[in-house]
């Protein structure tokens, strides 16, 4: 894994009317051919991702979404589309149409932006057909605005610069282990190898997890859960084991109360999620009935298998905690409906493919929906009763 996931990338999602621009944008800013630019309204019909290094920033996910005043019935479809991305959207382009501008739709974008708390430029395109008297009206109500023309090398230059001053104030997300660990820690990560393992590779958290023990000077050794005993044997000194969820019952035995434990999947929980909103939310299990809907989601999509830990373990570990007839209904990648009240719990993995933003507007929906909400690590270390153990490295 040469690159940055787009996990930990800023997403910056470009909005706008059709025609206004956006793909231009996108390919300008990135000095390719990624959307499909066409005078056709309604070009791009489901959002393009492009991740790249926005030098001196870092790195970026940008978003180039459908048009919001696309028309009929798929036309609604891709505005409603269009919309979903604010819930990942860490920074917004608002792309104007200078030769064609519409106030009253740009007042009810930028509305919806501050909605979602996301801060966002203006942009005014197409300034090279504008005169002197267009410019200066459009200067009157947009203070801000930044005036390009996708042709001009110079205009996509200085927005990017400006655009760079503007998330360099964005707050960064939260470390996984930095704030939770001194420097010159000693952690252990426990990775079972079966077949949900990918041949020759780690998975994302587990990577992720590496890195941000190299930033913060944590100094870490990486076993399978067969090596552990000998391990522990070998070491009087750990700060903190971090277990894969499926092997929480059987490293708590082998760790004995000697050391600190959790999961890669709760750790992502407090980095991206809300650890207190999840630990209330587990306790449901224990007031399910007969016939209760759980929703599992679950951000990356793959196959399955009879060890799979979302479709399989977990609602497998459930039914032999409640003893009931519970109706489990699963949904993967970005797709995570709106209405959840036909759900009596629901249990979300790790999130290591989605941003941070993403998830807080999944808890935040859960709750508008008065749903609970939790996590598989959670769900797990307390089906086994070790959630009291697995959480004593955060402070509450």
């Amino acid at each position: 894994m040469k690159s940055t996931p787009n996990s930990n990338r800023t997403h910056i999602s470009l909005f706008g009317k059709t025609n206004s621009g956006k793909s231009s944008l996108l390919n300008a800013i990135t000095n390719q051919n990624i959307s499909i630019v066409s005078e056709q309204k309604g070009t791009t019909t489901d959002s393009v991702t492009k991740p790249m290094e926005l030098i001196p920033y870092g790195p970026v996910l940008f978003i180039d979404t459908a048009g919001l005043d696309d028309s009929g019935a798929l036309g609604e479809l891709r505005v409603k589309k269009a919309l979903s991305e604010l819930n990942r959207t860490d920074f917004a382009l608002v792309i104007l149409d200078g030769s064609n501008l519409d106030y009253d739709f740009y007042l009810s974008l930028t509305s919806n932006l501050k909605k979602h708390n996301i801060p966002f430029l203006t942009v005014v395109n197409k300034c090279d057909l504008l005169n002197s008297d267009d410019r200066e009206k459009i200067n009157s109500l947009f203070l801000d605005a930044i005036f390009i023309s996708t042709k001009n090398e110079k205009d996509i230059l200085n927005l990017k610069n400006q655009l760079i001053k503007k998330l360099n104030v964005l707050e960064d997300e939260p470390t996984l282990l930095g704030k939770l660990l001194p420097y010159n820690s000693f952690i252990v990560m426990v990775v079972p190898i079966d077949s949900e393992a990918p041949k020759g590779r780690l998975i994302l958290p587990q990577v992720q997890m590496l890195r941000d023990a190299l930033d913060h000077g944590i100094k870490s050794l990486v076993v399978r859960d067969t090596e552990l005993e000998n391990t522990l044997n070998n070491f009087n000194k750990i700060d903190l084991i971090i277990t894969d969820s499926q092997a929480f019952n059987k490293v708590d035995k082998l760790v004995n109360n000697r050391f600190k434990l959790t999961s890669f999947s709760i750790l992502f929980a407090n980095q991206k999620g809300d650890l207190k909103t999840f630990i209330e939310g587990v306790k449901v299990l224990d007031n399910l009935t007969d016939g209760d809907k759980v929703l599992i989601a679950e951000t990356c999509s793959h196959n399955t298998s009879h060890e799979d830990i979302g479709r399989i373990k977990i609602p497998n570990l459930i039914k032999k905690y409640t003893s009931k007839q519970i109706i489990f209904e699963f949904k993967m990648g970005k797709d995570f409906p709106e209405d959840l009240s036909e759900y009596s719990l629901i249990i979300h993995c790790g999130a290591c493919m989605i941003n941070k933003k993403l998830m807080e507007s999944r808890i935040k929906i859960s709750k508008n929906n008065h749903i609970p909400i939790t996590n598989y690590g959670i769900v797990i270390s307390y089906l086994t009763g070790i959630l009291d153990k697995s959480i004593e490295i955060f402070e509450f």
